[in-house]
């Protein structure tokens, strides 16, 4: 089920900006009087062959129109008359010019025809984010709540590079900052010579970012093993049962004790706690190699309930107490910013040109070699996680916004068979005032329809290797 749930948001998403994509070409073209002879979601052939399992699932035709929805469900397009396009259609490319084509109209107009997409995803992705911003607004945690509640819990990956639980991250790069998120901003995470100034012991410390540290947050999962904000050990709810090391479910410490919702640990194996991740460091002492409990062994607990502190010993007999804990966030300690649709305008519009950026920085490490492709892109399956497993509308219309100005900016690419491609041509056109050669324009095709399949072969082939060392 939710595998079928991550599958439906990516489609819809994905169908609404190949449609818009399209559309964009498709008016512009009507725009300039251009013959459009197909408009179709998906592919009805296997692309890129063009003239292979030809075939649509719906179709029907409006003027001088087809209208359809492929079988192929990777994309989509529209074929313009006059034009070398995904369907190599070479016989009209050997009948004389007509009027009513694309290769019969001005160089500056078949720039805009081929720009019209990309404008349109441009438009589509900040009109998202604008509506977003004055319908939603802002709601974050102020990093001096993280700073006067303990500081932040250090992850795996934050050992990695040098952050201790306890640490307090006061700057970003040498400048002052309020949202806690920014500590894992990927725009930062892909700057280079980045660092954090962390209150550490009463003195600071700089603490180095890795060049290609953002590696390392190519997953939800990934991303959760950063870090975090402290919090008290209070429980929420308690579990009536858990599994045990046999695979058997057993009735949960804490049921078997009577912990109490509000009851906050005070105390594990005779040592004094204060914060969450202290008690998970002792607890693992209890535990094997194969973070199983060891045979025999007792844990010996205090708790705090309304003033009254109680002392609890048991057997240590599954990994788990059996309780869930309270992050101590209040909705009051969340910082709320509403905007006004004026003010929503140039917020929204800086998010989503910032989407931009933050691609031409990766693109660059990916260039230079700073980035592994393998840890850095994701394809459909990636995606989909992205979604998330429950069906989220502003969830949902975040992610389209941002791959929708990724759709832009990747279209923009000077790879032929992109609308970059097509753009880099007509440019050269413009200023020598001659066209490349048509047999030119065809195999720079074929070449970039090449590199594009061998590119989703890898990305596909990337995205399966995620998921199976997930599962593993």
């Amino acid at each position: 089920m939710e595998g079928l749930i991550m599958t439906s948001q990516l489609l819809l998403s994905l169908s609404i900006l190949i449609v818009v994509h399209e559309w964009g070409h498709f008016i512009s073209a009507r725009m300039f009087k251009i013959k459009v002879e197909k408009f179709y979601l998906f592919f009805d052939f296997l692309f890129p062959l063009a003239n292979v399992l030809n075939f649509s699932l719906i179709k029907y035709k409006k003027g001088d129109t087809e209208y359809g929805i492929g079988w192929f469900p990777l994309g989509g397009y529209v074929k313009i008359a006059g034009m070398v396009d995904e369907s190599m259609d070479k016989e009209q490319m050997n009948a004389p010019a007509q009027p009513w084509e694309f290769r019969s109209k001005p160089a500056w107009q078949r720039l805009i025809v081929m720009l019209g997409g990309i404008i349109v995803n441009l438009f589509v992705g900040v009109t998202i984010f604008i509506f977003l911003t004055f319908i939603m607004g802002e709601t974050y945690l102020p990093k001096e709540y993280v700073n006067t509640h303990g500081g932040i819990e250090a992850l795996e990956l934050a050992k990695q590079i040098g952050l201790k639980t306890g640490d307090k991250i006061v700057r970003i790069n040498g400048k002052d900052y309020d949202d806690f998120m920014d500590v894992a901003d990927p725009d930062m995470l892909l700057s280079n010579n980045s660092y954090y100034t962390v209150l550490r012991d009463g003195k600071e410390v700089d603490i180095q970012i890795p060049g290609n540290f953002i590696e390392q947050f190519n997953s939800k999962e990934a991303a959760e093993k950063f870090i975090r904000n402290r919090f008290l050990p209070t429980v929420v709810e308690v579990a009536d049962k858990v599994e045990n090391p046999k695979g058997e479910e057993e009735t949960s410490m804490a049921k078997r004790v009577g912990l109490q919702s509000n009851d906050r640990f005070v105390e594990v194996d005779g040592q004094p706690i204060h914060y969450y991740d202290d008690m998970q460091v002792l607890l693992k002492q209890h535990r094997d190699a194969d973070d199983k409990p060891k045979p025999g062994d007792s844990l010996s607990f205090k708790v705090d309930r309304a003033g009254q502190v109680l002392s609890f010993k048991e057997p240590y007999t599954a990994a788990q107490i059996g309780f869930s804990v309270n992050s101590g966030i209040k909705p009051d300690d969340l910082k709320r910013i509403k905007y006004s649709f004026a003010e929503s305008i140039p917020a929204g519009t800086t998010r989503a040109f910032g989407i931009i950026f933050v691609q031409l920085k990766a693109f660059k490490k990916l260039l230079t070699g700073q980035l592994s492709p393998q840890k850095s892109l994701a394809g459909p399956i990636g995606m989909a996680h992205a979604f998330g497993t429950e069906w989220d509308w502003e969830r949902f219309w975040r992610m389209t916004g941002l791959l929708s100005m990724v759709l832009a900016f990747m279209n923009l690419l000077p790879i032929p068979a992109l609308d970059g491609g097509y753009v880099v041509f007509l440019l050269y056109e413009m200023i020598t005032g001659r066209a490349p050669s048509e047999k030119f324009f065809e195999t720079s095709l074929k070449v970039g329809m090449f590199l594009l399949l061998i590119l989703m072969v890898f990305v596909f082939y990337n995205d399966f290797a995620k998921l199976f060392s997930r599962g593993s």
